[in-house]
């Protein structure tokens, strides 16, 4: 799946963190780094970032705690796995590749983390793309039985330890499939589902994942508060999308709560699930051409 992209490692406070970069290092061209989502890897991105790095150079990072990054102990109210703590991850990375400024596209909980990159390093990141997120908070704040039902794994996830790592360290493949074939494993290529059903089964990632969604639960959302109560926003360009047949787009009104939140807001609908970059790559690198060779 990576011919042409060159793996790498960084270490942030001791934590080390796996990656690959692909394409031209050309500086008329904004890099661009992509964050991968629950419970995947940076393999998500298979369909896309090879031709993403025919244009420009293009960073992939397995966030902590996923893939073949470390999974640090989370610490006293998941702390380590605060999206603050991701957030300040992706810089580390793309300064010691040389990028004090970049573009991001992320998908689920790394869309959580490229909103938190966005407020807290605003002279890093020159523009954004989020697939199928809304606010974290928002959507904690407008949950109904109907979102409740759909993403049952935010309420499983953050339950005390040591009741969901245990269960899904019991059948850790059983929980991929529960979590991602319920909407349509079939879509996957096999190749990536290996990857997915690697690193879901290395030690540590049960505990690591709670961690993540405990944060979101706790110290992240005490985090968008904090900005809220400030009049914090979002001053980059942000394109959001959500697929037509997802939940986030079903549930919520991904456009209006995003202008809650931010200043310069456009987006819409694809056909597609919640996978959208293995489920309609095509339209995902039309908009990424649309969108971010607006700034070269």
């Amino acid at each position: 799946m990576w011919t042409g992209f060159q793996p790498l490692s960084v270490r942030r406070d001791g934590v080390t963190l796996f990656a690959r970069q692909g394409g031209p290092a050309d500086a008329a061209r904004t890099p661009l780094l992509l964050l991968h989502g629950h419970p995947q890897t940076m393999a998500m991105w298979h369909r896309v970032a090879p031709s993403l790095a025919a244009a420009r150079r293009v960073v992939l990072m397995d966030l902590r705690g996923y893939g073949d990054s470390d999974r640090p102990p989370a610490g006293e109210g998941s702390a380590a796995y605060a999206k603050r703590e991701m957030a300040l991850d992706a810089v580390a990375l793309m300064r010691s590749l040389g990028h004090e400024r970049f573009a991001v596209l992320a998908h689920d909980r790394g869309a959580r983390v490229a909103h938190r990159l966005a407020l807290d390093h605003p002279q890093a990141v020159t523009r954004l793309m989020l697939l199928d997120i809304a606010p974290t908070l928002a959507m904690y704040e407008g949950t109904t039985e109907a979102f409740a039902r759909a993403y049952w794994h935010w309420f499983f996830l953050i339950q005390p330890s040591p009741l969901p790592e245990r269960l899904i360290e019991a059948d850790p493949i059983a929980y991929l499939h529960d979590g991602m074939g319920r909407r349509g494993a079939g879509l996957f290529d096999p190749r990536a589902w290996a990857e997915y059903q690697r690193c879901i089964a290395s030690p540590g990632s049960a505990a690591a994942i709670c961690a993540d969604y405990r944060a979101g639960a706790g110290i992240d959302l005490e985090h968008d508060r904090a900005d809220r109560d400030a009049g914090r926003r979002v001053t980059q360009p942000l394109r959001v999308l959500w697929g037509s047949e997802g939940v986030v787009g079903r549930c919520f009104e991904p456009l209006k709560l995003w202008r809650t939140a931010a200043d310069d807001v456009s987006g819409r609908a694809v056909d597609s699930g919640h996978y959208i970059a293995e489920e309609a790559p095509g339209e995902v690198l039309a908009e990424v051409a649309e969108f971010f060779d607006r700034e070269g």
